[in-house]
């Protein structure tokens, strides 16, 4: 059996944060704000794995409300969120994703993003695929108030 599962995270830019994508610490002016260390692009992939299990979602599992995950590493709940999959039986074939950023330029980090969601992941990095794009100065993203980042999983059982 085969399972898609989609994940979608919105994170507002913050003065005094670091940019945490994808578990990498990005150069900006300005972090991102959230309970945790507000990794969009990671909180974006448990999402899409939880979705492909029918498990719920990142919120449901690492509350924001739960002192316990405040400054937490999403590549730490990513991990746990595909070690939850695969102890349901599934395997993780295939992840890809979309970030939406206006700033920072992104380009430069996405093989690094790549292989630490596949590390986290237990999968190669053949399985994994980050993009970056802007929205043309369109919407929320392209005032730069923050990033959004979408993400696909597919898992088999």
């Amino acid at each position: 059996m085969l399972r898609i599962g989609h994940g979608y995270d919105v994170h507002q830019f913050a003065e005094g944060r670091r940019c945490i994508l994808g578990g990498v610490d990005v150069p900006s002016e300005r972090g991102l704000l959230g309970h945790s260390d507000a990794d969009v692009l990671a909180h974006a992939v448990a999402d899409a794995v939880l979705g492909a299990t029918r498990l719920g979602d990142i919120g449901k599992l690492f509350p924001d409300d739960d002192p316990a995950y405040e400054g937490a590493d999403s590549l730490v709940l990513l991990a746990r969120v595909a070690e939850l999959a695969r102890s349901h039986g599934f395997e993780i074939v295939d992840v890809d994703s979309t970030v939406a950023a206006q700033v920072p330029k992104l380009a430069p980090y996405r093989e690094q993003m790549r292989e630490n969601l596949a590390r986290a992941l237990g999968v190669s990095i053949d399985n994994v695929g980050v993009k970056a794009t802007t929205t043309e100065r369109l919407g929320f993203v392209g005032r730069e108030e923050g990033i959004a980042a979408w993400a696909v999983a597919l898992l088999k059982k």
